[in-house]
C-alpha cells in the first residue's frame, strides 16, 4: 500500500498579508485593459529588473490569489481538468472520505476508476459544490421567509 504525503498548508504571515493587499490593489488597476498580455518587472537578488510578459488572464488569476492571501487564506491552484483522489476531493468539500465515497457511489458526483482507485475530475467536483451551495442558499432563504411570516423575531 502506498502512502500519500500531502504538503503542509502554510498560511500567510502578517508581512505576506500586507504585501498581498498592496499587490492586489496595484494589479487590479490594470485588469480593465483590452490587451491580451501585460508586462511586469521582477527584481532579482542584485536588484536588477527583468521584464516578464504575462497573459492578462494570468494577471486576473494572480489578483484573485492575492485577494485570498490578503484574507489570510492559503491558496492552491488546481487545473480545471485535474483528477483528484477521493481524499483530495473530500478535503476540498470539507467532508469525510467515507461521505465522499457515498456521494460518488450514489451518482451525486461523477467519477471513474483507475485500476482499483476512484478519480474525480476537479470540474465535476466544482459542479457538485455549486449545486450544493445553491441548494443551501435557497433553503436558508426559505427558512428566513418562513421566520418572517411566522414572526419568530428574525427580521
Amino acid at each position: 500500500m502506498s502512502i500519500i504525503v500531502h504538503p503542509p498548508i502554510n498560511l500567510p504571515v502578517e508581512r505576506e498579508i500586507k504585501a498581498a493587499i498592496e499587490g492586489q490593489r496595484a494589479l487590479a488597476a490594470y485588469l480593465a485593459t483590452e490587451f491580451e498580455t501585460q508586462h511586469i518587472q521582477i527584481f532579482d537578488e542584485q536588484n536588477e529588473a527583468h521584464r516578464v510578459e504575462l497573459p492578462t488572464s494570468a494577471l486576473r488569476l494572480l489578483v484573485d490569489i492575492l485577494a485570498a492571501l490578503a484574507e489570510g487564506n492559503a491558496v492552491k491552484v488546481v487545473p480545471i481538468h485535474a483528477e483528484l483522489t477521493t481524499q483530495e476531493a473530500a478535503d476540498l468539500l470539507n467532508v469525510s472520505r467515507p461521505h465522499m465515497i457515498k456521494l460518488l457511489e450514489s451518482g451525486e458526483i461523477s467519477y471513474h476508476k483507475t485500476g482499483k482507485h476512484r478519480r474525480v475530475r476537479f470540474a465535476d467536483l466544482m459542479d457538485y459544490k455549486t449545486r450544493r451551495d445553491t441548494a443551501s442558499e435557497q433553503a436558508m432563504a426559505l427558512l428566513a421567509e418562513q421566520a418572517q411570516v411566522l414572526r419568530t423575531g428574525y427580521e
